[in-house]
């Protein structure tokens, strides 16, 4: 039988060892068939990040884009964020259509009309670019 307290290390070390989530992570709007299409067609701004979970440098990119937001809550008012998962939609309609060439991929749109894009870009400068590029198309 375990006592409580090595129930409480046990526990607590599981915890230590967790993944941490960022705020976008828990958030992400994720991809589906005709979701970004829809609003492409409506002529919306959209950012679509092509990421994948085990992808270092889409986490990175997740990070950078986490602290611009946080710094500048019109970035969320002006951009719809998408997130297409690169396992299960990479070489799928929306993916072939803009040739997206691998995962890491940050795709800006305003309508069908492609504003800026950053492959394996992390760097704040990049993505802080291609983020007040949205707004500009915004209007805000």
């Amino acid at each position: 039988m375990i006592d409580r307290r090595t129930l409480l290390l046990a526990s607590a070390a599981t915890l230590a060892l967790a993944p941490t989530v960022s705020r976008a992570e828990m958030e992400k709007l994720f991809y589906t068939p005709g979701l970004a299409e829809k609003d492409m067609a409506e002529g919306r701004v959209i950012l679509l990040d092509f990421w994948a979970s085990w992808c270092s440098t889409c986490r990175a990119q997740v990070r950078v884009m986490d602290e611009l937001r946080a710094e500048n809550p019109a970035y969320d008012a002006a951009i719809r964020f998408i997130t297409v998962d690169w396992d299960e939609y990479g070489t799928g309609d929306l993916a072939q259509k803009l040739r997206i060439p691998r995962r890491s991929t940050l795709v800006l749109l305003k309508g069908e009309e492609e504003l800026g894009r950053t492959v394996a870009g992390t760097s704040k400068d990049e993505i802080k670019a291609l983020l007040d590029a949205g707004l500009a198309a915004a209007g805000a």
